[in-house]
């Protein structure tokens, strides 16, 4: 079984194992309950059924995601540039992207995000060209990219900051769109439809709902707990400053092209420009949604930023494809034999643009290569071989997870009731020591912590013993009450 492709105690990659969970049984997720891809990844896993057991499955969605991701930026980009050899390249690029490269080895909404944003952006400027071309029903574009933009924002909130980009790049394409009210209301229509219609998911599969799922996050079946997981207002307060401390973002923003694109990073600002003098409409809806997206992530501090980051990485190869077209169209003028010309070219530029990443090719995918990662798998068979019958576990969301995905996708210790810190709130039980407490006595009752502080605060009130020693040792059985 590959729970998480990486160490189950760290914090950032038990978002894997949630979704490895979550996905196959159709339940509900942390916020933003992420239902487009809890929806899609169970019709996956169902799909997939002859490729291994769930998690593993769930994993290959993630590089299907990403996969297609690459062969919507490979006809986007060819249809900006005109040489299929350019379009490849940028496709082939996005996906040895370390960021892409890695999210595409294990389960993460936010590999289907990228999708969805390359889809979006394709049919923006299908749209686009349709129209300049007077081609029939090019409005069709429009509507298919406004109901993209619903199922993407279904999947992740990310998505939202998209929103002024979108509509300034439709208003420059047709500034009278707003005057056609037929056209507005089946777009208006098109997106809601794409958004609701996933969230239904959250009330339906609710604990007190009319199909209850097995594992379900907070109370999504009322009013204000639906609210508090599609709006995420848990992470309210995790943005500070947006416009705040420039120097040090700038900063962080030049490293971590670098570090994504190599060599190559030094021609981004380059291939923007190009961008705007070849497709201005274009540069207008990929630099807005850059400017805005590196924004956020520059200032919002409650999650593993990097893969905020992918769809600035997608635009960034349509440029990096935008400039080399440019540059194929320049060097075919100037040769007789045109064809030819333009094409040697543009083979030699896709061959430059891959150029940084085949040079540097072992180390992105030692990086991204997780598969002989067995950790999970170790640390739940111990944790779960020290534990009696019937047993409660008062755990944390990052090994939650793990024990999650045991029980309900394993089937393994059904006896065990595991209360999250998630759990306990909903249940009105107080803090961990007031569940221990509530169990002690009647049942086994064991522990694990996410960190030094949380666990001294239970050793405080009750003794404590170590059920294991590696690969296990921060599952402890509750003793007594000290």
């Amino acid at each position: 079984m590959v729970i998480a492709p990486v160490s189950v105690r760290d914090r950032a990659m038990a978002l894997p194992a949630e979704f490895q969970t979550v996905a196959p049984i159709l339940g509900t997720a942390h916020p933003t309950g992420y239902p487009t891809y809890v929806i899609l990844g169970f019709v996956a896993n169902f799909l997939l059924t002859p490729l291994g057991e769930p998690a593993f499955r769930m994993n290959v969605f993630s590089l299907l995601c990403v996969a297609f991701a690459a062969a919507v930026t490979m006809r986007l980009v060819l249809r900006l540039t005109g040489s299929v050899a350019v379009g490849m390249a940028a496709g082939v690029g996005l996906t040895t992207t370390p960021v892409a490269w890695n999210l595409a080895t294990h389960a993460d909404p936010h590999t289907l995000h990228l999708a969805l944003v390359a889809v979006l952006f394709a049919a923006l400027v299908r749209w686009e060209h349709a129209r300049r071309d007077g081609q029939a029903m090019a409005d069709r574009w429009l509507i298919l990219a406004a109901g993209i933009f619903g199922l993407s924002a279904a999947n992740h909130s990310l998505t939202l900051l998209l929103a002024v980009p979108v509509g300034l790049y439709v208003l420059s394409v047709q500034p009278g769109v707003i005057v056609r009210p037929r056209l507005f209301g089946v777009c208006l229509l098109a997106l809601i439809g794409a958004l609701v219609v996933p969230y239904l998911e959250l009330p339906l599969r609710a604990a007190d709902g009319p199909f209850k799922a097995a594992l379900v996050y907070g109370r999504p079946d009322t009013w204000d707990g639906f609210w508090s997981i599609a709006l995420a207002e848990q992470f309210r307060g995790s943005l500070a400053d947006p416009l705040g401390d420039l120097p040090r973002k700038v900063g962080e923003l030049g490293g971590l092209a670098a570090a994504q694109f190599g060599l190559l990073a030094a021609l981004i600002p380059v291939g923007f420009l190009a961008t705007v003098v070849r497709h201005p409409r274009f540069a207008l809806l990929t630099g807005t949604a850059m400017l805005v997206t590196v924004l956020f992530n520059a200032s919002y501090s409650n999650a593993d930023i990097g893969r905020y980051y992918l769809g600035p990485v997608l635009w960034t190869w349509a440029w990096l494809g935008i400039l080399a077209g440019i540059v194929v169209e320049q060097v075919g003028s100037e040769r007789r034999r045109v064809g030819s010309a333009r094409a040697v070219t543009a083979t030699v530029l896709a061959g430059a643009l891959l150029l940084p990443a085949a040079v540097d090719f072992g180390a992105r995918s030692a990086a991204a290569d997780r598969s002989g990662d067995t950790s999970a798998r170790a640390w739940v068979t111990a944790a779960l071989a020290g534990m009696e019958e019937d047993a409660v576990v008062v755990s944390w969301w990052g090994l939650s997870t793990v024990l999650w995905y045991a029980r309900h996708v394993d089937g393994l210790r059904p006896d065990l009731t595991i209360i999250d810190d998630r759990t306990r709130l909903d249940l009105g039980y107080g803090e961990a020591t007031d569940v221990i407490a509530r169990f002690l006595g009647t049942r086994p009752v064991y522990v694990i912590r996410a960190n030094d502080a949380d666990l001294a605060l239970v050793e405080a009130r009750y003794v404590l013993m170590s059920i294991s020693n590696e690969p296990a040792p921060d599952v402890y059985r509750v003793v007594r009450e000290r």
